[in-house]
């Protein structure tokens, strides 16, 4: 062999060629392996790609028999080339047949080859196929060979991404690339969704691959370099970043990958073989993801998300990528995430939006309450599923069985295509009873109402039915702000809502912030655990400023009609005293300079703090009326956090423990002739409904496009028989069967929709 030291160079040079001239897909493999050979004087150099079946088919091949083209196939971890591909990791040997992986294939002519090196064609950390370089005389390939080889490996992967194989695949087959999957996930929200991929953190595509003047990109990775450990130090040095916790761990990892000199190393060496810096950037980030993704360590492996990140904001200075185009966003779009923000949800044309897809996240974050609201399909714990996906790939996510089915087969479209409009028919079955009064069949007056928290909401109010807003949640207008929403501005949304509520009841919930609702500008303490910590009326009473702007600006915005506010978060009756103090002192200073005020105003407190299950006469005296916030409710009272899907479905909302608080809670209302709704989401799920109007809850809050499936149930339940054998069942103290099971026998057995 002779000096490879510009071999690299001239390879990649001679490939860029090929890659410019107009040729059909086989003719230009077929140059590419020669060119290859030629330039590694290698007897043999062979193309495989990976199909949809697990099956790596040979697609070109200088050296070997020509006949064996599309013919030769090994399945993934058969044979050296599969063991490569399942692996993700080359292989360098001076005795092929030696190795224990070995397997010959008679159609090949391979059997004189004795050196062998095999890299895998990478994208995104997947193995697509595997490069093949052969020679008769027994030698190990040296190390700027691998690394020549594993750049060329990166053209390949291109041209298989751009679907430019597709022409020469076989009738009824495919590429492993554009395979259909199907991930499992957990049902976060019901309903389906046909659309196409759109990447909350979109993966960016490097077209420009080959360099023409070395120092030159190198010299712009330093400079991308530079700044980009200059934001991280920056970043780190900012005073709302807390000395210790997550947020610090996450930026120091970041540091030390920046600063890491093998990395930064291996970039260099792909730029000194002929690469440009972006493109030097992809390839070490595809190498070391491809190695991470397949070690055990947890550890480990949470780190290969913070490497991603840091990679992909060094792509971002080097192609000057600023984000997503709104002129590029499909009509039908399903959004793929590890994790969000509902202020990042919103940030979405909200009518184009068919589904969300999450890898983290419980059907109580806030993102997917959201997501609900809106009426889009949620599945959440779908692990993995981002990088399997690519931006515009076909989609379908069910969010009734919790599945997502990524670049689907057309029988499935077709199949799920029918159930859309199965589920619009039952849609349309929910409107005509819009205008239906919601009573039981034994005659039962049930109030139901939506919630809401942004005026896109608003025109749900008419469409759904509802007889008002059970739960105005305000925080969102300051959680998709910039800055801390001024007073005349909070003023004037809340004067809107009144508005276009025209008439109907609207609850105003006072702020909630904190916890896992976290405003930019809002400079927060870092805490162990934020559910249980400064949050909500807490917060609110240490800033009173803050809780007396909104008083002021809802107390203004209902001037001359009805305002029903009410307090997060209360613990003690104590706390309903001093904030009715502070609304007293801004209800004396608009009378004292002239302006109007609301002809009638009741205060209330949403109950989710267990604490006040043993204050329940005085809390009911002390307000006009509860609502039970049965999501934080439900958390504080089994001790599982909502946000952690490893325990957030471990207990059962519908399991006795939890049904006899709020059974104490109604009944307490009820002493005191106290007005009681329940504004969780178990009001939204037609079983769960059922069970609460069982034990005697006349008033529910839900989502908008829950209100019909309710209502259906509703129409078609005898709330007194259910009361009477439900209380029955919570009061045995060794019972036959859950209450869950109970509930669903009655269902069938009394003909109840649920």
């Amino acid at each position: 062999m002779r000096d490879l030291s510009a071999g690299p160079r001239v390879l990649l040079k001679r490939l860029r060629e090929i890659m410019a001239e107009p040729l059909e897909p086989q003719e230009r493999l077929d140059r590419i392996v020669r060119q290859i050979a030629s330039n590694m004087v290698a007897e043999v150099c062979s193309v495989y790609v990976l199909r949809s079946d697990g099956v790596l088919e040979l697609y070109a091949t200088e050296g070997l028999n020509p006949d064996a083209v599309h013919l030769a196939q090994l399945k993934m971890g058969q044979g050296l080339v599969g063991t490569i591909a399942a692996s993700a990791q080359p292989l360098n040997l001076s005795d092929a047949q030696a190795h224990p992986a070995f397997r010959y294939l008679p159609e090949t002519g391979e059997e004189v080859y004795n050196s062998f090196l095999g890299v895998p064609i990478l994208r995104a950390g997947r193995s697509l196929g595997v490069l093949v370089v052969q020679n008769k005389a027994q030698r190990n390939y040296r190390e700027d060979e691998l690394e020549a080889l594993e750049t060329t490996a990166m053209v390949l992967a291109e041209m298989i991404a751009t679907g430019d194989l597709k022409k020469i695949t076989r009738p009824g087959l495919e590429l492993d690339l554009t395979r259909s999957v199907t991930i499992d996930g957990d049902s976060y929200s019901e309903g389906i969704g046909l659309g196409h991929v759109v990447l909350h953190e979109p993966r960016i595509v490097v077209t420009n691959l080959l360099n023409e003047d070395t120092d030159t990109e190198i010299q712009r990775m330093a400079e991308a370099l530079g700044s980009l450990r200059i934001s991280i130090d920056d970043m780190l040095s900012r005073r709302e970043i807390a000395m210790e916790g997550e947020h610090r761990e996450v930026l120091e990892t970041y540091r030390m990958f920046a600063h890491d000199q093998g990395w930064v190393r291996r970039m260099e060496e792909a730029i000194r073989n002929g690469l440009t810096a972006e493109a030097a950037v992809e390839k070490v980030q595809s190498d070391t993801k491809a190695r991470m993704m397949r070690l055990t360590d947890p550890y480990i492996r949470e780190r290969m998300h913070d490497f991603d990140d840091l990679a992909n904001r060094l792509l971002r200075q080097l192609t000057g990528f600023s984000g997503r185009g709104s002129e590029s966003f499909p009509p039908d779009a399903v959004i793929f995430a590890r994790a969000m923000g509902a202020a990042e949800l919103l940030d979405y044309p909200r009518q184009n939006i068919r589904g969300l897809v999450l890898e983290e996240g419980a059907v109580t974050s806030h993102v997917v309450i959201v997501a609900r609201a809106m009426g889009i399909a949620v599945v959440g714990q779908a692990a993995g599923v981002v990088a399997l996906a690519e931006n515009g790939d076909a989609v379908i996510i069910d969010g009734d069985d919790g599945q997502v089915h990524l670049r689907p087969m057309a029988d499935l479209v077709v199949a799920y295509e029918e159930k859309v409009k199965l589920r619009a028919r039952r849609q349309e079955q929910f409107r005509a009873l819009r205008d239906v009064e919601p009573l039981s069949k034994d005659g039962q007056r049930i109030k139901l109402q939506m919630n809401a928290g942004l005026m896109v909401d608003l025109p749900q109010l008419v469409e759904s039915g509802a007889e008002g807003i059970g739960l105005f949640r305000t925080e969102l207008q300051f959680m998709i702000a910039s800055t801390m929403p001024k007073a005349e501005e909070q003023e004037g949304l809340y004067r809107n809502v009144l508005k276009q509520a025209k008439g109907a009841p609207v609850t105003f919930r006072t702020l909630d912030i904190g916890g896992d609702k976290v405003l930019p500008y809002f400079r927060n303490h870092e805490e162990e655990n934020p559910a249980l910590g400064w949050r909500a009326i807490r917060l609110s009473l240490d800033r009173p400023g803050l809780l007396r702007t909104q008083m002021r600006a809802l107390l203004k915005a209902a001037a001359g009609g009805e305002l029903k506010m009410m307090l997060p978060m209360i613990t003690e009756v104590a706390e309903i005293r001093l904030a009715r103090e502070l609304l007293q002192k801004e209800v004396q200073h608009l009378s004292k300079f002239g302006h109007g005020l609301p002809r009638r105003l009741q205060f209330g407190v949403m109950l989710e703090v267990p604490a006040l299950m043993w204050q329940l006469d005085e809390l009911m005296q002390q307000v006009d009326f509860v609502s039970v916030g049965s999501n934080d409710l439900f958390q504080f009272s089994m001790a599982v956090d909502r946000g952690n899907a490893r325990v957030s479905d471990r207990f059962d909302i519908l399991g006795r423990p939890f049904l006899r608080i709020l059974r104490d809670i109604v009944r307490a209302a009820d002493r005191h002739d106290t007005p009681v709704t329940l504004c969780g989401e178990m009001a939204g799920k037609p079983l769960s409904s059922m069970a609460l109007f069982g034990l005697g809850y006349r008033s529910v809050s839900m989502s908008p496009t829950a209100i019909g499936p309710v209502k259906a149930m509703l129409l078609q339940l005898d709330v007194g028989a259910l009361s009477t054998q439900l209380n029955a069942l919570l009061d045995e103290v060794n019972p036959s069967e859950s209450t869950r099971s109970f509930l669903m026998r009655f269902a069938e057995e009394n003909g109840v929709p649920i």
